[in-house]
């Protein structure tokens, strides 16, 4: 009598990528949710995604380009650094379908675009004012804690008088 051993099917890249990564905690966003629980209800029928680490020279016709190669996207918006409303290094993807964005999720996170490798997570979903970034300075809260200028994401001078 021989016996099958049934092995699990190996792991994808992305689950790779943040295989030793802690657990993540939920982002509340206060200023467009009024709970955590309201915000999760809206991210169990979702089907946006929140896209992040890329160049400031992404175009919605590139995001478009990439993210459309696992199915029909609804609309892209361009997060904009919310003083100056140039590309800040952030969007969202809207998918037609909730598959289709659990499939970016999982094919798309960790792949290269326009040089950056990106990071696709499912969203509770656009609503207007999202595109704007955060931080203090009027991009994103990451940027902002970022000690040094990161020359290849960035074509931004400082602000100082000059």
């Amino acid at each position: 009598m021989s016996s099958k051993i049934i092995l699990p099917p190996p792991p994808r890249a992305a689950e790779l990528l943040c295989a030793n990564e802690p657990e993540k905690k939920l982002y509340w966003d206060r200023s467009h949710y009024d709970s955590p629980e309201s915000q999760m209800r809206a991210l169990a029928k979702s089907s946006t995604l929140y896209v992040g680490n890329l160049a400031f020279s992404t175009r919605a016709s590139h995001l478009r380009a990439h993210f459309s190669t696992l199915g029909p996207v609804a609309a892209v918006h361009v997060g904009l650094d919310r003083f100056r409303k140039t590309p800040c290094g952030f969007a969202f993807v809207e998918y037609e379908s909730r598959a289709h964005a659990h499939q970016a999720v999982a094919y798309l996170t960790g792949t290269k675009l326009d040089g950056r490798v990106i990071r696709a997570e499912l969203d509770a979903g656009f609503k207007p004012g999202r595109q704007y970034g955060r931080g203090v300075s009027g991009g994103q809260v990451r940027d902002d804690r970022r000690g040094t200028l990161d020359p290849a994401r960035s074509d931004r001078r400082p602000r100082g008088g000059g």
